[in-house]
């Protein structure tokens, strides 16, 4: 099973100060790269984009709902398809109340490619409030690099172009038939009535928002995934795996 060594405890105590330098190391790594983020330079969105949502047909500048920043999850959901993305919704369910972030002047939304009918019919089946937009019909999708389709733009995920991809392992993802989408969070501020990309992240980028598999990553078996090490960690298997 390769479960953890049985020590005493004060050989236990002195391997956990040890661990506890190098957390502490990461979160001041953590704390400078956070600096580095809020210092990158930001674009402005000068494309009008349009999404469908439950006051029907609105722009950009109303997904922030009055706020100056807005988290937008990119969440998988095709228009040929009749339910989200397994992962991505995992991925909400895992969110909870989002009214502290509000409270910070702070706006997050889920936006997919499916028309806005099959997301509220989705929506309700998963009991969410987070407010929902389709994107169906504009190029927000696609210039926002989560749907994958040479004949609209360059291919490009996680900042990395198709040949790049290609040569890359665990690179299922980007082998898909065209058009197809994946997931990603991306961040914009408003500044009077103008709106600049700041940031976006795909992959595994999102995992730190998502409170199950970051608890997961303090236990002894963390995700039980089969790429974490040490390999191989199960007192039980259930199958119960986290992406």
């Amino acid at each position: 099973m390769g479960l953890p060594e049985v020590v005493a405890r004060d050989a236990w105590l002195g391997a956990r100060r040890e661990l506890l330098a190098a957390e502490k190391a990461f979160t001041k790594e953590r704390d400078a790269l956070n600096a580095r983020r809020r210092e990158l330079p930001m674009v402005l969105v000068d494309k009008g984009y349009s999404f469908a949502g439950a006051e029907g047909s609105v722009g950009l500048l109303e997904l922030f709902e009055g706020r100056d920043q807005l988290v937008v999850y990119h969440f998988m959901f095709q228009p040929e398809w009749d339910a989200g993305c397994p992962n991505c919704t995992g991925f909400v369910d895992d969110i909870g109340s989002t009214r502290l972030l509000n409270a910070a002047n702070t706006t997050f939304a889920l936006v997919s490619r499916a028309p806005y009918e099959k997301l509220a019919a989705y929506r309700e089946t998963r009991g969410w409030e987070y407010p929902w937009y389709s994107s169906y019909g504009s190029d927000f999708n696609y210039d926002y690099h989560v749907t994958l389709d040479e004949s609209v733009v360059p291919f490009e995920y996680n900042y990395r172009t198709k040949p790049e991809w290609d040569v890359l392992p665990n690179n299922e993802h980007t082998q898909t038939q065209q058009p197809f989408d994946l997931h990603g969070l991306s961040c914009f501020l408003r500044v009077d009535e103008h709106v600049y990309h700041t940031y976006s992240t795909y992959g595994r980028g999102p995992d730190a928002m998502t409170f199950t598999v970051t608890a997961l990553d303090l236990t002894a078996l963390g995700r039980q995934e089969p790429w974490e090490k040490p390999a191989g960690r199960a007192v039980n298997n259930h199958d119960n795996h986290c992406h």
